[in-house]
């Protein structure tokens, strides 16, 4: 089969782009997996590292880079968004709280759907919100996932840690107790893409007056479960 697509860079590109699909490779490496000249293959790496499609690992070495996720988590998020609003809207009438769906774009978070509770005390957080990946129990299930070098940098500034993290994985849920906004407790646990790859975060969130201060012993349950039907979801689509 002819994989030319008669725009000889951007074929280039893609023969750099499918040998490190599987795994790290040195320059030496991308130019016996690609047959390219050892200049071309080390400038066109570089080049797509500039657009974070390839990074590199501790070693150095050529990995694929961390827009390729973005640009799928991106793709898969229409299937997201067709199982999300039943999810949500369940998560809510057994929670008694306000429900939503987080993404992580760059160094931010946005809510991609949400259920209002609807009535009382409610955190509203409006769909196309943009939130921080410092604070919150969604940023730490965003975060907690990371590839290390991407794990250390979101750190610096957090109002969580690296053990908070550790336990967040142990547990798969994270609970956060006015973190992003003083008053405001929520629980949230991570969606999962076809090859298990953590592409959201699902949450519940309202007043510590409700949620108490061990927001979890409430509602980790719920959002695990609501979590594990989004996953469900993307895996038949997928």
């Amino acid at each position: 089969m002819d994989n030319s697509s008669g725009v000889g860079v951007l074929d280039k590109a893609a023969l750099v782009l499918s040998a490190l699909e599987s795994g790290p490779a040195t320059l030496a490496g991308l130019v016996a997996a690609t047959g390219l000249a050892r200049p071309t293959a080390h400038r066109l790496a570089v080049a797509l590292e500039h657009h974070r499609m390839v990074a590199r690992d501790m070693q150095g070495r050529f990995i694929l880079g961390p827009r390729l996720s973005e640009l799928a988590a991106a793709a898969g998020e229409d299937r997201l968004l067709a199982t999300a609003g039943p999810v949500l809207t369940h998560l809510r009438d057994v929670t008694g709280e306000s429900a939503q769906l987080y993404r992580r774009q760059g160094d931010m978070r946005i809510c991609v759907a949400a259920a209002e509770r609807l009535s009382g005390l409610r955190d509203t957080v409006p769909v196309g919100s943009t939130l921080t990946m410092k604070a919150g129990s969604s940023a730490q299930i965003l975060m907690a996932w990371e590839e290390p070098e991407r794990l250390h940098r979101g750190l610096q500034g957090a109002r969580f840690t690296a053990t908070a993290l550790s336990g967040v994985r142990r547990r798969g849920w994270a609970q956060s107790i006015g973190e992003r906004e003083p008053g405001v407790a929520s629980v949230s646990a991570p969606v999962r893409g076809p090859s298990n790859r953590v592409v959201a975060a699902v949450s519940v969130s309202g007043p510590i007056e409700r949620l108490t201060r061990h927001p979890g012993r409430m509602h980790a349950q719920a959002v695990i479960d609501a979590a594990a039907r989004l996953s469900e979801g993307l895996r038949r689509s997928g």
